[in-house]
C-alpha cells in the first residue's frame, strides 16, 4: 500500500461505465487513478467511492477506432466509454502507465525459467512472487512513513501505546502472510521497546518476510533442475496443492484466509501450459495485459454464437467415485414404450478412466485468437470431457424432481419457488468445472435419458444450437441453448441465448439465463462465478420471480443468489435465498425457513476425475433398459467420447478429426442432415413428437443413418 499522503491523483474526470445490470446502458460516473496503480468510481466527487481496481494486476482491451476501454481484473470488470477522442488518448496512456507494477524485475528471475516450469511449480512460485510483491510495498510504506513522520511525534505517541497495541500492529503485518507460513525473529530486550519506533519494527518485519519469501522462491526454481527426484519426493516452500491433497481441497476450510474470496472454489491449480510463450513472463512486461480487440461488423457479430451448456462450456477436473454400483428406480413418464416402465437399473458411479495427461492452457488458446469467434477454432481433445454438449444440456436437469414438486402444489406462489429452485440448481454442476468443454455434437445428432424422458437434437451448426424436450407427470418443458463469449483479457464471459419454457397445468412459465464468468484464465486459480439477473415470468398470470446471482466480492461469500416472488402488481409475495451449489430456501418469516432444493453430495473422489456429479457419470453410459433401443445417432455412440472416457486420447483424437472431416464432406456435397425431432417456430425450436413412438418401434418404420 502506498501511504495515503503519497498516493497523489494521477487523472480524474467523468467517464461514462456500464451499468452492472443487463440492458440499462452507460452512466456517467467519476473516475479517480491513483499513483499507486487503484482506479476508482464515485457518483460524483463529492460522493465516497463505489468500487475500485487495482491496475497492475488487471488485464486493458481497447476497440481500434472507438473511445472504449475495458478493465479486468478478475474481482471485478470495468466497461468504460470516454466522451471524447482526448479523453480517450489522456486516460489510456495514464493507464498504461500506471498498470507497470510499482516494484519492477519481482519476477525477473522467473521469466527465464517459465518454458521449463511445470504448472503446479509455476502456480507455487507465482504465488510466492505476489507475496514478496506484497512485502516490498509494506517495507516502502514503512521506510516512507518512518523519514515523513516528525521525530518528536513520533517519540510521544511511542510512549503512550501499550505493549499491547504494540503486537497488534504486529499481528496485522503478519496476517498479510498465513499463507506461507513463516516466523519472524523479534528481539525482546526490554531496553530497546521503549525506544524502537512502530514503523522500524514494520520495516524489519517486513524485511525478514521478504527474505524468507526469497528463500523459498529459489528453492521452488530449484527443484525444476532436480530431475533426479521423482516430483512427489520433490520440497515444496508452500503448503500441499490440489494434486496433492485431494481431501483438503473437498473443504472449503482448505483454503488460506488471505484467499476468502475463492474460499468456496474447489478447482484445479493448472493455470498455464508448458507451450505457452515465454515472453508472457518477461521481467520487462507489467503484471497487467493489454489486449487490443478487433471491432465485429453486426453480421459477424450475429454469426457469432458458440453454443455452451447455459450453465457454462468450460469444466475443470475431477468425478466419480467408490467402485460400487448403486441400483437407482427409473421415474415412470406415463408412455407407451414398455422399456420405460418403473424398474430398477443399476447405474455406475465411476469413470473407466480420469483425464490423462494435461488439459492446456486455454488462455494461451484465446491469447491467439482475441475477437474470434471459439466455434471457429480447432481445440485439441484434451481441452474436452467425455460428454457432448448435448448431455451437458441433461445435466441441467438433474433436479427435475423440482417440477413433479411444482406441479402438486396448487398455492401459486410456492409453485414459483419450487419454479425458480428449479432454474438455480440447473447449476450446480458447474462446481468443479473450470478446465474442459463438452464434444461439439454433428448436425442432428441427438442424446435421450428416459428419467425425465428427455430429446435433445443438435438443429442448427452456424450458429450453434441445440433444441431441447423434456416432460414428467403434470409437466412439460422445451427449450434451445445456444450462446456467445466475450474474452476480457483475464476473464471468458459466456453469454447465454435462448429461453426455457415450462408448462405446469394451466400456468406458462419462460426465462433466460445471466452471464458466466470463467475468471482468472492468465494465472492464479480458475473458478466460474454466474452474475447477473434471471426473472421467471408467468406469462398467463403476470406474477413472476426476480434471481440474482450475486457477484462475489474480495471478502463476500461465493455463489450466492437472492429471489423475490412478485404478483402482478409488483408486490413481494416471498423470497428465497441461498447458493446454487448449495441449497435454496424459502423464508416463511425473520426466524423460520423452509428448505426448497438442497445439492446431492458429490462423489468421494469426483476432484479424480472430470468433476462430474453422480449423475453426470451416467449419461454416457449404456445400461441395460437402453441396450438395441437408441437411435445409431445417439451421442452415446460417438467413437471420440468414449476414447476420451476410457482414457485413449490419441485415438479420441483421430475419431474427432475423422467425424468432423466426415461433418465437411456432406456440407461440400450438399448431403448435410437436417433436424429430425424439432422445427423452427420463429425464433424459437418446437419438439415434432414422435421419437418414443418410433423407438418403441426399434425405428423399423423410418430407419436412422448413423452419423460416423
Amino acid at each position: 500500500m502506498v501511504p495515503a499522503g503519497l498516493d497523489h491523483i494521477v487523472c480524474q474526470g467523468w467517464l461514462l461505465k456500464k451499468r452492472r445490470k443487463k440492458m440499462q446502458g452507460f452512466a456517467r460516473r467519476y473516475f479517480v487513478l491513483h499513483q499507486s496503480g487503484t482506479l476508482s468510481y464515485s457518483l460524483d466527487p463529492k460522493r465516497p467511492v463505489r468500487d475500485q481496481i487495482f491496475l497492475p494486476h488487471a488485464a486493458l482491451s481497447t476497440v481500434v477506432g472507438r473511445k472504449d476501454i475495458h478493465i479486468d481484473s478478475s474481482t471485478a470488470t470495468f466497461h468504460i466509454k470516454c466522451l471524447s477522442s482526448e479523453d480517450f488518448n489522456t486516460w489510456i496512456s495514464a493507464f498504461r502507465q500506471a498498470a507497470v507494477p510499482i516494484i519492477h524485475g519481482c519476477r525477473s528471475s522467473a521469466s527465464k525459467l517459465t518454458s521449463r516450469l511445470t504448472h503446479s511449480q509455476w502456480n507455487k512460485s507465482n504465488i510466492i512472487a505476489e507475496d514478496m510483491g506484497s512485502a516490498i510495498a509494506e517495507l516502502e510504506s514503512a521506510i516512507t512513513a518512518l523519514h515523513t513522520e516528525d521525530p518528536s511525534k513520533r517519540n510521544t505517541s511511542l510512549k503512550s501505546k501499550s505493549d499491547k497495541e504494540k503486537s497488534n500492529n504486529v499481528g496485522s503485518v503478519f496476517s498479510k502472510f498465513k499463507k506461507c507460513r513463516f516466523s519472524v525473529y523479534r528481539r525482546r530486550s526490554n531496553a530497546n521497546h521503549t525506544s524502537i519506533s512502530i514503523h522500524v519494527q514494520r520495516a524489519h518485519i517486513a524485511l525478514e518476510s521478504l527474505k524468507s519469501h526469497h528463500a523459498a522462491l529459489l528453492r521452488s526454481f530449484h527443484a525444476v533442475h532436480n530431475d533426479a527426484l521423482p516430483p512427489t519426493t520433490r520440497g515444496s516452500p508452500l503448503p500441499k496443492t490440489a494434486e496433492e491433497k485431494t481431501d483438503e481441497l473437498l473443504s472449503a476450510s482448505g483454503f488460506s484466509a488471505s484467499l476468502s474470496h475463492q474460499s468456496n472454489r474447489i478447482s484445479s491449480v493448472t493455470d498455464l501450459s508448458d507451450s505457452a510463450p515465454a515472453e508472457w513472463f518477461d521481467a520487462e512486461d507489467h503484471f497487467g495485459e493489454e489486449f487490443l480487440l478487433e471491432d465485429p461488423t453486426p453480421e459477424e457479430d450475429k454469426a457469432r454464437i458458440v453454443l455452451q451448456s447455459r450453465n457454462s462450456s468450460l469444466n475443470e477436473y475431477g468425478s466419480a467415485s467408490s467402485d460400487e454400483e448403486d441400483h437407482i428406480p427409473l421415474q415412470s413418464v406415463g408412455n407407451d414404450d414398455s422399456s420405460l416402465s418403473l424398474r430398477p437399473v443399476a447405474r455406475r458411479t465411476h469413470l473407466p478412466s480420469g483425464p490423462i495427461g494435461d488439459e492446456g492452457s486455454l488462455f494461451a488458446m484465446l491469447k491467439k485468437n482475441v475477437g474470434k469467434d471459439l466455434s471457429t477454432i480447432a481445440f485439441p481433445v484434451s481441452f474436452n470431457e467425455p460428454l457432448t454438449l448435448l448431455q451437458r444440456t441433461a445435466e441441467e436437469l438433474e433436479y427435475h424432481e423440482l417440477l413433479q414438486q411444482a406441479a402438486e402444489s396448487n398455492e401459486p406462489v410456492e409453485r414459483m419457488c419450487y419454479v425458480a429452485a428449479f432454474a438455480i440448481s440447473s447449476y450446480a454442476h458447474t462446481r468443479h468445472r473450470s478446465g474442459r468443454k463438452g464434444f461439439n455434437p454433428m448436425l442432428a445428432e441427438t442424446f435421450e435419458d428416459v428419467r425425465m424422458k428427455f430429446i435433445a437434437e443438435k438443429v442448427s451448426h452456424n450458429p450453434v444450437v441445440i433444441a431441447y424436450h423434456a416432460e414428467g407427470d403434470g409437466w412439460e418443458l422445451h427449450g434451445t441453448s445456444a450462446g456467445k463469449t466475450k474474452f476480457w483479457g483475464k476473464s471468458l464471459e459466456i453469454i447465454p441465448l435462448g429461453t426455457t419454457q415450462l408448462k405446469i397445468g394451466d400456468d406458462q412459465y419462460e426465462w433466460n439465463k445471466p452471464s458466466s464468468f470463467m475468471r482468472n484464465l492468465m494465472m492464479g486459480t480458475k473458478y466460474l462465478e454466474h452474475c447477473g439477473k434471471m426473472t421467471i415470468k408467468n406469462t398467463v398470470s403476470g406474477a413472476s420471480c426476480v434471481v440474482d446471482f450475486k457477484q462475489t466480492g474480495y471478502w463476500g461469500a461465493s455463489n450466492e443468489v437472492t429471489g423475490a416472488t412478485l404478483s402482478r402488481s409488483g408486490d413481494v409475495c416471498a423470497r428465497i435465498e441461498g447458493k446454487w451449489d448449495d441449497q435454496i430456501v424459502l423464508a416463511l418469516d425473520s426466524s423460520h425457513l423452509r428448505v426448497l432444493w438442497r445439492i446431492t453430495p458429490f462423489p468421494k473422489q469426483t476432484m479424480e476425475y472430470y468433476g462430474f456429479t453422480a449423475f453426470g457419470i451416467t449419461l454416457n453410459e449404456i445400461t441395460s433398459d437402453l441396450e438395441d433401443r437408441l437411435p445409431p445417432t445417439d451421442s452415446r455412440f460417438r467413437p471420440d467420447a468414449r476414447a476420451l472416457e476410457e482414457g485413449n486420447v490419441d485415438e479420441a483424437e483421430e475419431h474427432k478429426m475423422r467425424l468432423e472431416e466426415l461433418q465437411r464432406d456432406r456440407r461440400r456435397r450438399g448431403a448435410d442432415r437436417t433436424p429430425r425431432w424439432f422445427k423452427q417456430v420463429g425464433e424459437d425450436w418446437r419438439y415434432k413428437g414422435g421419437y418414443w413412438e418410433e423407438r418403441a418401434t426399434g425405428w423399423r418404420e423410418v430407419p436412422v443413418e448413423p452419423l460416423w
